[in-house]
């Protein structure tokens, strides 16, 4: 597969007073990535302000979103983005959508969450502001309008059906995401689930999915198995379990993009520490 890397090192949507460890993180990837295939965003300096949106930092995310949205348009093969917080994924996966529609009208694009968390709060119902806690919901049609439709025309934007979402390791879900992800449906895989990667696939081919776009939130990963997180959750995916699960995905689907988000080592040098997990996530997404 011919990829190319998009890196967004962003640490505005996230919700951690230690934030901007991310920066270092997506710096560490892109020193192990091919320079040639590999594009930068430009991330503005600022924290930026909400606007009142209820989104901490909005007007920068927004920035980061359109910027991020300008490379993919530009970039050729399989973009594979990497974070910088999740919050870069709403661009990713916008872009996604709008490739796999131009592609054929019969394209139904389906995303693997891969997360601890679910990101589905609204901005009412997030108990941090933090985007990286909203993105999912963004893209279901949940989030501010100013950020799916920035020319103000009023669009609520909505990039994704419940149907087309699968929540895989998914264990630490605030009330009112857990509430709307049983109201909608959406699929979800326990980590003991993904024990088999068939089930995996088999939950994709009965959404009625032509093509994927994958999200890997390194914190989907056990503790046991990865520093480098803001915020880990127990009882998570073994490294080779991850791999394992999309490897399955794509050779059974073609991959209409991937995210690789929230690598936040303490300090740079400590990156080395987690980088060859990362690497052989890297890996399994391009071959």
């Amino acid at each position: 597969m011919s990829a190319t890397f998009v890196v967004v090192p962003s640490w505005q949507g996230s919700g951690s007073s230690r934030a901007m460890r991310l920066i270092d993180g997506a710096e560490a990837v892109r020193g192990d990535l091919p320079a040639a295939a590999t594009r930068v965003v430009e991330v503005p300096q600022g924290a930026g302000e909400s606007l009142d949106t209820g989104v901490h930092r909005f007007s920068s995310i927004s920035a980061i979103a359109q910027a991020t949205e300008a490379v993919l348009a530009e970039a050729p093969g399989t973009p594979i983005v990497v974070g910088g917080d999740c919050g870069v994924e709403f661009a990713a996966i916008r872009h996604a959508a709008a490739v796999a529609a131009r592609r054929s009208p019969d394209a139904r694009l389906a995303v693997v969450w891969f997360d601890a968390h679910a990101d589905l709060n609204t901005p009412e119902s997030s108990p941090s502001g933090a985007f990286h806690g909203m993105v999912l919901r963004a893209l279901l049609g949940g989030g501010p309008v100013a950020l799916s439709d920035p020319s103000g025309a009023g669009s609520a934007g909505v990039v994704l059906e419940p149907a087309q979402v699968v929540l895989a390791g998914a264990r630490a879900l605030d009330d009112a995401e857990a509430e709307y992800v049983a109201e909608a449906g959406i699929r979800m895989l326990a980590p003991t689930e993904l024990a088999d990667p068939a089930a995996l696939v088999e939950s994709l081919t009965a959404s009625g999915a032509t093509e994927v776009y994958l999200h890997v939130d390194l914190d989907v990963i056990d503790p046991g198995e990865i520093e480098g997180v803001q915020f880990p959750e127990p009882f998570g995916l073994p490294v080779a379990q991850l791999v394992a699960a999309i490897r399955a995905v794509r050779e059974r689907f073609p991959l209409t993009g991937a995210g690789i988000t929230e690598f936040a080592p303490s300090t740079p040098e400590a990156a080395v520490d987690d980088l060859p997990a990362i690497l052989r996530i890297v890996s399994a997404l391009v071959r």
